[in-house]
């Protein structure tokens, strides 16, 4: 039944719990988490969201790390596998094309994205927001916008930053993001609660963000918790199940998948508790959308004790997360190209990093010289706003629910059984339950919402 490993493997347990929480853990956690929960009422929505990630993404995190278990492979070639052991139609191999293909398309604007992050270091270091007015923030952001020249130059620098992680392997490179990167984002985020508790309303913070006031929470509110639930967990775009594929055969999956949905959640709650007490102090809304991060809070930043030092660790703290997430979107494929092309790892990675990186500068100049450029085979969007489209509305959402279809109903049992043990226990009667029944569901619901949204936008 076993299958020996054709990559390296993680040195144990804990480096693949903390590379998934690395891979988990992303700009969804710092930028998007803490503006939703202000946008929807803070508390009521927490619950809800915990809810969500427990009825959704758990048991779709758990499938996807047991595909990657079982085959040993990269995301396409554990699908083929498992769909030859299980005798079903190789249409299945598709779950695995879509999430190798949908981490490629992400990481292309992904990185322009962690390009502001990077870019923000600089400027909060050398003083730029230092008694900087919301008009101020406002056209420093938009003058990087503006600017082709600073979004290609901070695009390729994180590129350069994720490839450099990737050339040096699975042990020494994405073992580095379990090993060093993940510890310094733990450390940054403790520092950076210390420093909200002293200088900002840190009490405010927790009764905003803990207070049940369901009076606030909308059905349109269920929604987003509902879609940020399977979107924290990095689910659906083959990144989980590849590293899944460098297990050792003697990690437990079901307390390996819980302790990363802890850990994942528990970061995104630390970011609000980091966030919030400094916008209140300032007198800021916590419902300021997605300028929460690059204009509300460089301004309370700059207005604040110490903010120059703490505002350009809080930026640090962007980068690392987007960094830790960043390389687990691209590994997918570098793995394909060695398993099946022959590729070495060099290779591999400049290949598909080449192609990332051209792409990604077209989403770069989406926001400037081509942001009128949206042609109808882009369904009338600019480079940037199709490729996230395409990829959070259609692939991922789909990719998750065929992934819950074929484990909870078409994966053999036997192979199933000697991945997580034995299914009669209460546990995994809830776990396949959840698979078959709840989470296809819910993935549905994420999947035609979003495509309505999307569509009235």
């Amino acid at each position: 039944m076993s299958k020996a490993p054709v990559h390296e493997q993680w040195q144990n347990r804990w480096i693949f719990i903390l590379a998934a929480t690395g891979s988990a853990v992303g700009l969804g956690n710092i930028w998007k988490f803490p503006y939703i929960t202000g946008e929807n009422g803070g508390g009521a929505f927490v619950l809800v969201y915990l809810l969500c990630v427990a009825g959704l993404g758990i048991p779709i995190m758990l499938a996807e790390v047991l595909l990657g278990a079982r085959g040993r492979l990269s995301p396409v070639n554990s699908m083929r596998s498992a769909v030859a052991e299980s005798k079903v139609s190789k249409a299945w191999v598709s779950i695995g094309w879509m999430g190798v293909l949908a981490g490629l398309m992400i990481l292309c604007f992904y990185s322009v994205i962690a390009g502001w992050a990077l870019d923000y270091v600089a400027l909060t270091a050398i003083g730029t927001f230092n008694g900087a007015t919301a008009v101020d923030a406002k056209n420093i952001f938009e003058n990087m916008l503006a600017s082709p020249g600073t979004l290609i130059f901070w695009h390729t620098v994180f590129m350069l930053m994720t490839m450099g992680v990737l050339l040096a392997g699975v042990t020494k490179g994405l073992g580095m993001v379990a090993r060093v990167l993940m510890p310094i984002l733990f450390v940054v985020m403790l520092i950076m609660l210390g420093y909200a508790m002293v200088t900002g309303e840190f009490m405010q913070a927790v009764s905003f963000m803990f207070s049940f006031n369901f009076s606030a929470l909308t059905s349109k509110s269920i929604l987003i918790a509902l879609g940020h639930a399977f979107f924290t967990l990095s689910l659906g775009m083959g990144a989980i199940m590849a590293y899944g594929a460098y297990m050792h055969k003697d990690g437990k999956l079901g307390q390996t998948v819980l302790t990363i949905g802890f850990l994942d959640t528990l970061i995104a709650l630390v970011a609000g508790l980091c966030i919030f007490p400094i916008v209140f102090a300032q007198g800021a809304s916590p419902s300021s959308g997605p300028g929460l991060l690059f204009q509300s809070l460089p301004i309370a930043f700059g207005a604040m004790p110490g903010g120059l030092i703490f505002g350009t660790l809080f930026f640090v703290l962007v980068v690392i997360a987007a960094w830790s997430s960043a390389v687990s979107l691209i590994e997918p494929g570098v793995a394909w190209l060695i398993e099946t092309k022959k590729f070495t790892r060099k290779q591999a990675c400049l290949v598909l990093g080449m192609a990332v990186w051209a792409v990604g500068v077209l989403c770069a100049l989406s926001f400037n010289v081509l942001g009128d450029f949206t042609p109808i085979w882009l369904f009338g969007k600019n480079i940037f706003d199709f490729l996230d489209f395409a990829t959070s509305q259609l692939m991922l959402p789909i990719g998750g629910l065929l992934m819950a279809l074929f484990v909870g109903w078409k994966l053999a049992r036997p192979a199933l059984a000697h991945e997580v043990g034995n299914l009669q226990t209460p546990a995994m009667k809830m776990w396949l339950f959840a698979l078959r029944y709840i989470s296809p569901v819910m993935v549905s619901i994420v999947l035609v919402v979003g495509l309505y949204n999307a569509l009235l936008s």
